[in-house]
């Protein structure tokens, strides 16, 4: 591999690391590196998924302090994950990429939507359960069904696509929780996490041959890197300045998939 090469997979990874910290999308970053250097698009998704493991990895770690308080919920959204991971890798074996691929811009775009109509939904959600003499902060089950049904859904997107699959949960979970976006943000980063592992190992089980492991390592080392940066950087925005960040990287990754 060319040492230019080998820097812009390097260079690339931290910033993919960087962005998934925060927003989710660095998948928008190193795939289409790895496309624009001529690899497959199959075997750019699968090297990206598995470099990137390591960002996620320093990523939940910047964030474990916004973790604490949630293991009540996330107990029921990480099984979601883990299942929504192992159905999209097997569709990522199975279907033509073409099949995802068109419907990720729709499902950008509600994502966007949900995110910028967070606040609102959530204060509708509070003046409601006021209304009715409840605490909005007291999850009812079928908010928590949605919200692992959501997760699932969001996992097997994950496991067959992975960008932009911060976004999704980020959206999920702000029109359904009545959290601030810091905290979602880390569990945020914990689910895409689980994914990204499932989806890694299932692609090195299943086809070990056609995943580039010197891209998967460069992305690894740039990424592990760039979450770190990510996470330290990001744990300083406010909630309305890292809802900003999210949807303006969104509306670059919808561009860039729309035009690529």
């Amino acid at each position: 591999m060319p040492v230019i090469d080998m820097v812009l997979i390097a260079l690339a990874g931290v910033g993919a690391g960087a962005i998934n910290a925060v927003v989710g999308s660095g998948t928008l970053i190193t795939f289409p590196t790895l496309v624009a250097l001529g690899y497959p698009p199959v075997t750019s998704t699968m090297s990206n998924a598995i470099g990137l493991v390591a960002g996620g990895v320093s990523g939940t770690w910047g964030y474990r302090r916004e973790l604490r308080g949630q293991w009540h919920r996330l107990r029921w959204q990480i099984p979601g994950s883990l299942l929504g991971a192992l159905a999209g890798a097997w569709l990522l074996l199975h279907l033509p990429e073409k099949v995802f691929v068109a419907v990720v811009p729709v499902l950008l775009i509600a994502a966007l939507l949900l995110v910028v109509l967070g606040p609102r939904i959530q204060a509708w959600a509070r003046r409601r359960a006021d209304a009715q003499g409840r605490s909005v902060d007291v999850i009812s089950r079928g908010r928590m069904l949605a919200l692992v049904a959501g997760t699932f859904a969001v996992g097997v997107y994950g496991g067959y696509f992975t960008a932009a699959q911060g976004i999704l949960l980020i959206a999920v979970m702000g029109a359904l929780l009545p959290e601030d976006m810091q905290r979602m943000n880390a569990a945020k980063n914990l689910l895409s996490l689980i994914v990204n592992i499932v989806a890694a190992v299932a692609y090195t089980v299943v086809a070990f041959d056609r995943i580039s492991w010197a891209a998967a390592g460069l992305i690894a080392i740039g990424s592990l890197i760039g979450g770190f940066l990510g996470a330290h950087y990001g744990r300083r925005l406010s909630p309305n300045a890292l809802r900003a960040v999210i949807v303006v990287v969104g509306l670059i990754g919808l561009w860039r998939l729309v035009t690529v």
